[in-house]
């Protein structure tokens, strides 16, 4: 799918594809996908319990992104979280809930009151991932609140571990089952061409990141690379349910894609760092 943006030198495409995997009787992720918005939510509690927690969880963050005029900030995207969190609580008596993952592109200046550069809002709660890939390199934007990332963090466990850690899927942060379900935020500032990947983590946790890069640069158009993404992960093992999102974004004159920008990690509890 194709979006044109009149009147600004602003292109975005996008392609999303999802699957139960091989393991699963149900597919509990929900996908979010539009000119500006991109998340995956990843449900969990079982039967229908994970489904409704993902689908309330995007209803609610889709309705809000809309009554604001397409527009969000960290403070707005919160409001919303909290909603989310509270109604899935309140719909699953605290036993079904979800994670977050996506990316909103705003407007130029928006969050900080100035003439920039489109940006990039990349938001997370729990163990699905933001990606960039850009100028041939894939970096992981936002970061897992998982156990096995916490030990990562202070040294216990390096990336060989990691992979085959026995607790690697017990995650710190998520929607609706009254744990910490505080977002993290990260603002990227756009300049050029990226590549953008929200996806589960049926995906991450059955494909490397060399392996996902290099599904990225073979396949340019983004629907074809997300349904290949998806295979890659069957073709694993699809242990779990794989949802990918992949977007291109493109602003400005070709000749400024070389151009290195600075990423800006944010929160939106400034009292809070975790």
């Amino acid at each position: 799918m194709t979006d044109l943006n009149p009147g600004a030198s602003l292109r975005f495409s996008h392609g999303q594809a999802t699957d139960r995997g091989l393991r699963r009787a149900l597919n509990e992720d929900s996908l979010l996908a539009s000119e500006r918005l991109l998340a995956i939510a990843d449900g969990m509690g079982g039967h229908e319990a994970g489904e409704i927690a993902s689908a309330l969880c995007l209803k609610i963050l889709g309705d809000g992104f809309m009554d604001a005029g397409a527009q969000l900030d960290p403070e707005t995207l919160d409001t919303l979280l909290v909603e989310a969190d509270r109604s899935i609580v309140a719909a699953g008596s605290g036993r079904a809930g979800t994670t977050l993952a996506g990316a909103v592109l705003i407007d130029a200046g928006a969050a900080s009151g100035r003439a920039e550069e489109p940006q990039l809002l990349v938001f997370n709660v729990g163990d699905s991932r933001t990606y960039l890939w850009t100028q041939g390199v894939l970096q992981q934007v936002s970061v897992d609140h998982s156990e096995v990332q916490e030990l990562m963090d202070i040294g216990e466990l390096d990336a060989e571990q990691a992979a085959t850690y026995p607790r690697r899927h017990v995650i710190t942060r998520a929607l609706g089952i009254n744990a910490n379900s505080q977002p993290d935020y990260w603002l990227v500032p756009l300049a050029g061409q990226e590549r953008i990947l929200v996806c589960s983590d049926g995906l991450s946790s059955e494909v490397g990141d060399a392996a996902i890069q290099e599904i990225l640069a073979r396949f340019p158009d983004p629907q074809q690379a997300s349904e290949e993404l998806v295979q890659a992960a069957l073709d694993a093992g699809g242990r779990d349910n794989i949802s990918v999102i992949v977007a291109d974004v493109e602003h400005g004159h070709p000749d400024d894609v070389g151009i290195t920008i600075p990423r800006i990690s944010t929160t939106s509890h400034q009292e809070e760092k975790s």
